[in-house]
């Protein structure tokens, strides 16, 4: 009987142990489908009709006076198990390009193949300034106020 009780006690810890392990995917972004962006004919569309058919852009281009307007459409699938660091599975971007006068002139798709990691720098900007040890910041203001200053 004593061993009964002990597996209906370790049965189910066992199976929540076995359920943490379980990858967890999360979908982010939306891409329009194959139909809406055929529908898409460049000089026929302006960005007032696409944002009507397709819905707001992810993100716009930094700098439309210097490279012209683009809209991007992005979507990402990553899995992440238990405590270990986001793997990216896809990643999808619709890039539509628009002229001067607000046309559709371009449509783009690139998926995780075509992107490139980029390596942030990790060196620090000096700042200018004092540095205080831990003593000199918890004790730095004892004496410095006096009555005066609080009236």
């Amino acid at each position: 009987m004593k061993a009964a009780m002990r597996l209906l006690f370790i049965l189910p810890v066992l199976a929540l142990l076995l359920g943490a392990c379980t990858p967890v995917q999360e979908v982010h972004g939306y891409i329009p489908n194959d139909d809406e962006l055929a529908a898409l004919k460049p000089g026929k569309f302006i960005k007032r009709q696409v944002a009507e058919k397709l819905g707001s852009p992810t993100a716009r281009s930094t700098f439309p006076e210097l490279e012209g307007e683009t809209w991007y459409y992005i979507t990402r699938r990553t899995e992440r198990l238990t405590f270990f660091d986001e793997k990216l599975i896809e990643q999808t971007v619709v890039a539509i390009d628009f002229d001067d006068k607000g046309f559709v002139k371009d449509i783009r798709r690139f998926t995780s193949e075509n992107g490139r990691d980029i390596k942030p720098v990790d060196r620090e900007t000096p700042t200018r300034g004092k540095e205080l040890t831990i003593l000199e910041q918890l004790f730095g203001n004892f004496g410095r106020f006096n009555k005066d200053t609080f009236k």
